[in-house]
């Protein structure tokens, strides 16, 4: 049974909501998040943290070094073409010149030091497991919101509250509400299968790589240290293809096991001297299936006392490594919103304000491929085959495609190192701004 209510609850303890709840609590506003799982576990595969995440990541009080044992400090990105040859390569993080590396991280485990993070500052109780936000009712005045929820035991209740922040994800209940005309989720036709295999580093030893063309490619990258012993890494592996649209499989299921026989079909010849793709297929103990789906972008995230932040305000094509970091950084933007305004309707208009369109253009850029969109104008120019990849797509034009796509995104280096923190390091609400009365 949920013990208590709190002026702000979030549904949701995935990265946006946990990162939601450890911002409240370093601005000084109680949380409560309501949590669907009956338990966290360290689900998931390889995600990516640019560095304008880590650096909110490293404001909240993690450390460099617990970030270094979930994952490796990404050292390179790269596209090679089918031929081996490399069509473009950057240095990234550190080795760019950014003030904040960028993270290469096993999803699971990153949740799991965010989760311990809750637990350590604010108590195991800032945590219901087991509850499934179901829907909310805004009420008038300074009143709150209410929260409709389902306990793991079937019993519905609700939870009261002065906002609702909406971190629910793909399938968000709350954006369901807010948005009920919303169109179904959107698949483009690309299939993904992902996995992890025990490999040997190549090239930086932390670099992210994108081998093939823009309907058929593998991308991988470590998401550990190599072993002291082995030399051997945790290496996150994307198989993807595309596939005629007409075929159903826009149900966003993350969940769904498959075996490797069922696709390896695709990738039976993608060998090369410093890469052997079937071998890193099979090495993989389990491997998931993912349709590549997002949803059309909203007019707004905020109705009422409620917000959407994270995948619930944006679920994007996996294409610009952005989707955790943006609900990194939604977090803190919401945070600094509190900050100036109080907890209220007016700091939820302007997170709303600040994010909701710039964001939605991401959407629909990574819809576009992302910084993957080289291989578009690859396949366009030369179908893929090239012998010096100047010849068909100037470096100068490949630089100033991916700086346009960071700028857009929000990452771009030489504006995000000259930026202020997004919250100040001792910035707090006042505390008559932080309860229910300041609607």
């Amino acid at each position: 049974m949920i013990k208590r209510d709190a002026p702000v609850l979030i549904a949701g303890g995935g990265i946006g909501g946990l990162v939601t709840a450890l911002t409240l609590q370093q601005i000084g506003v109680p949380c409560l998040v309501l949590e669907s799982a009956p338990q966290l576990k360290p689900l998931g595969v390889g995600i990516n943290l640019q560095p304008n995440a880590v650096r909110e990541l490293l404001c909240l009080g993690l450390s460099m070094e617990e970030l270094d044992q979930v994952g490796v400090q990404t050292q390179e990105w790269a596209l090679v073409g089918l031929n081996g040859k490399d069509i473009y390569a950057e240095p990234r993080g550190l080795q760019a010149g950014y003030k904040w590396p960028q993270y290469s991280v096993h999803r699971g485990r990153l949740q799991m030091l965010l989760l311990r993070a809750v637990r350590e500052r604010l108590g195991s109780e800032a945590i219901e497991l087991g509850c499934t936000v179901t829907g909310y009712r805004n009420h008038a005045g300074g009143r709150g919101v209410t929260a409709q929820v389902r306990t793991g035991g079937g019993i519905e209740t609700e939870v009261s509250g002065a906002l609702l922040i909406g971190a629910d994800g793909l399938h968000s209940a709350v954006r369901a509400q807010m948005h009920p005309h919303q169109p179904p989720i959107h698949w483009g036709g690309q299939i993904m299968w992902r996995g992890v295999t025990q490999g040997t580093p190549i090239r930086s030893g932390a670099s992210f790589i994108g081998l093939g063309t823009h309907n058929h490619r593998f991308v991988f990258y470590p998401i550990s240290a190599p072993d002291g012993e082995t030399g051997l890494a945790t290496i996150n592996w994307i198989a993807e293809i595309a596939v005629d649209t007409s075929e159903d499989r826009a149900s966003g299921d993350w969940n769904k096991k498959v075996s490797v026989e069922d696709f390896i079909h695709h990738f039976h010849d993608w060998r090369y001297q410093w890469l052997d793709v079937p071998a890193m297929l099979r090495g993989a103990e389990t491997i998931y299936e993912y349709p590549m789906v997002d949803r059309d972008p909203v007019p707004t995230w905020v109705d009422g006392k409620v917000a959407l932040l994270g995948d619930a305000a944006h679920v994007m094509y996996p294409v610009g490594s952005n989707g955790a970091s943006q609900a990194i950084v939604d977090a803190r933007v919401l945070g600094a919103a509190f900050v100036k305004r109080g907890v209220n309707c007016r700091a939820l208009k302007a997170y709303d304000d600040a994010l909701c369109r710039d964001v939605s253009a991401v959407v629909l850029r990574n819809r576009e491929a992302g910084p993957f969109g080289i291989l578009n104008i690859l396949d366009e120019r030369c179908g893929g085959n090239f012998d010096d990849i100047e010849h068909v797509i100037p470096r100068e034009e490949i630089d100033e495609y991916m700086a346009a796509y960071k700028r857009f995104a929000g990452f771009a280096m030489d504006s995000l190192n000259r930026s202020l923190p997004i919250i100040e390091p001792d910035a707090r609400v006042a505390p008559r701004q932080s309860t229910l009365k300041q609607l």
